[in-house]
């Protein structure tokens, strides 16, 4: 696996630019995105990285993908993706590739997880529209509500992302898979469940 780079693109301002174009307030971002406003102010002002279930979050409460969301914009009347074009980035831990276009109704992702992450890597998810997965490599854990189902190269899933759902990487040297989920923005509140949530509920 080609090793990403280090830094983080600067995406502090851009997430202040994209919650003022949107015309919600701080508050009301921060509860759609599952997070604090303090936190969310923390990454707005660049104190705080953004892992990237929480850019996930994030682009989702602003119904964009997490490549404009860092500013990587394809030319929109380009379907194909080439693969010299899916440069690696990193966030919180996670690696992803951009493998679908902007401008759509959804986001489609390469995805690295690494193994036993912790935090907000572990964060329960609950938020309007739907998630499709697919293991390449390594094995993982999909948490749906009280089920837990693990999946190996081959396995796939597709679920309504309103039920409480994680993932996390259970064999050595992490998972790879691929990812899809729906973009949306809508009046119900996208949660990420968690320590940084304002609102928790239990989950294993």
């Amino acid at each position: 696996m080609n090793q990403p780079p280090d830094p983080l693109p600067l995406v502090a301002p851009q997430l202040r630019a994209l919650r003022t174009r949107s015309g919600l307030t701080l508050e009301v971002a921060a509860a759609r995105a599952g997070l604090s406003p303090a936190h969310l102010s923390r990454l707005e002002t660049g104190h705080r990285t953004p892992s990237l279930p929480m850019l996930l979050a994030l682009a989702r409460t602003y119904g964009t993908t997490v490549s404009d969301l860092l500013g990587e914009v394809p030319p929109e009347s380009d379907p194909i993706v080439r693969a010299d074009r899916m440069e690696a980035q990193q966030a919180g831990g996670w690696t992803y590739w951009r493998a679908g276009g902007s401008g759509r109704a959804m986001q489609a992702l390469r995805l690295h997880v690494p193994q036993g992450q912790a935090g907000q890597e572990q964060l329960v998810r609950v938020h309007p529209g739907e998630e499709w997965l697919y293991v390449t490599a390594g094995r993982m854990r999909l948490t749906l509500g009280e089920a837990v189902h693990e999946l190996g190269p081959g396995d796939a899933a597709h679920f309504d992302s309103l039920t409480p759902h994680r993932i996390a990487a259970v064999s050595q040297g992490g998972a790879d898979l691929l990812f899809m989920h729906t973009l949306m923005q809508s009046g119900a509140p996208g949660l990420c469940l968690g320590d940084a949530a304002p609102n928790r509920r239990g989950m294993p």
